[in-house]
């Protein structure tokens, strides 16, 4: 126990320096627009794609509908900025009262279904509300809600506001730690064993005393408000919101940033998004054909590689230590007492 704690301690101490260099790379890669513009996404993609990770890897269930809570995020931040007008805190405290709220009726109306007809129930939750998304006149309809204000934060005579990409990217990168350090602390807490439990062995968990389906309630409405808070800082950071929001494209990221690096890693649905962005924001191949190859991407991982790129690389190391190997010598072996040489 003693030596997993100090394990534990040792690699929490390590994420500081790899802290440290995410929040310098946009200096570090030229520091112009375009690349803070690729920063803020990826951290917020990155947070968006967590909410689901811990779905996915932890509960063994794919949910289908977390685009939903994304735009959950995004709708509330807009809804109470323009029309209600209020600050950033109190959208965000309501993005995330929001998400509960869906996720709890979301939570419920899924809480005995699992695996196939789960990810089906929660697919049709994601395409009704697109189509209320599209036609609500009070969520703006198709032409969507605009002139959402700039990111104000300030707290008393501190003032805390983002004007543009360079400016937003140190509360990007606050929601991306804060979201990692929450996702660290759930995998060593009780709902996150109870939820690696329910996951591969309901009927054992049941018999330890856990409750299956209130760990699957729990896990939706912790992961809920982490998708909600992603939307609800990509909303700031275009000052527009509409249904696109709800498009495939970001369920599919969500998905490849989950399974591209392998389950369970705690810094996987970064590197993963910020792969997937690095390339369609600098070597873009065309709006469609990037589209291709993120599709194509999540087919190959889950089709060839369902441990993901890390599952490739430990037989690539095992390989190489073992290659590494000096050869055996070949020296004869030592006279036994039974041997008489002449």
């Amino acid at each position: 126990m003693g030596r997993t704690s100090s394990h534990t301690s040792w690699a929490r101490l390590a994420l500081l320096p790899v802290a440290v260099a995410i929040f310098a790379a946009p200096t570090i890669f030229g520091g112009s627009g375009s690349v803070y513009s690729a920063a803020v996404l990826i951290a917020i993609f990155a947070v968006m794609a967590y909410g689901l990770d811990v779905v996915v890897s932890d509960l063994g269930e794919v949910s289908l509908a977390h685009t939903v809570f994304f735009a959950v995020g995004s709708y509330t931040a807009a809804l109470l900025s323009t029309r209600g007008g209020l600050g950033s805190w109190a959208t965000l405290v309501g993005a995330i009262a929001m998400a509960l709220v869906f996720a709890a009726v979301i939570g419920l109306v899924t809480l005995r279904l699992r695996e196939f007809v789960f990810s089906l129930v929660t697919y049709a939750v994601g395409v009704v509300a697109v189509s209320v998304a599209s036609n609500w006149s009070f969520l703006g309809g198709s032409d969507g809600m605009r002139g959402i204000p700039l990111l104000d934060l300030s707290i008393g005579g501190l003032s805390l506001t983002a004007r543009n990409d360079r400016e937003l990217w140190p509360y990007a990168f606050a929601l991306l730690a804060i979201t990692v350090y929450l996702i660290d602390r759930f995998r060593h807490s009780r709902l996150g064993a109870a939820a690696i439990m329910t996951h591969l062995n309901p009927r054992l968990a049941t018999m330890g005393g856990t409750d299956p389906a209130r760990v699957r309630l729990q896990v939706f409405l912790f992961s809920a408000p982490i998708t909600a808070a992603a939307g609800w800082l990509y909303a700031y950071q275009r000052a527009y919101v509409s249904a696109d929001v709800l498009e495939t494209y970001f369920l599919i990221l969500m998905l490849t940033a989950v399974v591209l690096i392998g389950r369970r890693q705690l810094l996987g649905p970064l590197a993963a998004t910020a792969l997937v962005l690095a390339q369609e924001k600098f070597f873009s191949l065309g709006g469609n054909l990037d589209k291709i190859v993120l599709g194509g991407v999540l087919v190959v991982i889950l089709g060839f590689f369902p441990d993901g790129l890390m599952g490739l690389a430990r037989p690539l190391a095992r390989l190489f230590r073992s290659g590494a190997k000096p050869a055996p010598t070949s020296d004869p072996p030592a006279s036994t007492p039974l041997e008489n040489p002449k």
